[in-house]
């Protein structure tokens, strides 16, 4: 079973709490829906299976995040990740210095979605703009060519200050905005 997305989509997820939140050695929980782990896996599975899957979880990230347990309620997935797992995403992964530049200019009160383009563009010759019309966002932003950073970055402008969320390709579809 490969779980190297997975486990990249936890670090990630851990590396981008620390740079909005600070680090801290503390346990944390993060929630995936089994759609989401589906895509992981490239499968159709139920909750059952998905629980079959990742019973091997623990085992295949214990050297790097310790004793990680998985629950569920319903379709609903918790990663509870221990705090050496924090501790190592910390010390041992290298700094996601987009998610760090994008946080900081997020916080700064005159944040534009022209300077966030111009940030994502200071990384990569190769950004996708788009306009959405969809209500909960104003923009789509992605890295065209960099297989470290597949997300898609939703942005709306709430007036005092721009929000994001950051998907997956894959769940950004089944969203179909």
């Amino acid at each position: 079973m490969d779980f190297s997305r997975l486990e990249k989509s936890i670090m990630d997820v851990i590396k981008e709490e620390q740079a909005k939140l600070g680090y801290r050695k503390e346990k944390i929980r993060l929630y995936y829906p089994l759609s989401s782990l589906n895509h992981f896996f490239q499968v159709e599975g139920d909750v059952t299976g998905m629980l079959e899957k990742l019973n091997w979880f623990p085992e295949y990230t214990e050297q790097r995040l310790g004793q990680v347990e998985v629950t569920n309620e319903g379709e609903r997935f918790c990663f509870h990740i221990p705090e050496e797992g924090v501790e190592y995403v910390h010390k041992q992964m290298k700094e996601n210095e987009f998610i760090k530049e994008l946080i900081g200019l997020l916080q700064k009160h005159d944040c534009t979605m022209e300077k966030i383009f111009d940030l994502f563009r200071s990384h990569s010759k190769k950004v996708e703009i788009h306009e959405m019309d969809n209500g909960e966002f104003d923009y789509r932003v992605s890295f065209a060519d960099d297989p470290e950073d597949s997300y898609i970055y939703c942005f709306k402008d709430e007036g005092c200050h721009i929000i994001y969320h950051r998907f997956l390709p894959e769940d950004y579809a089944d969203f179909a905005f």
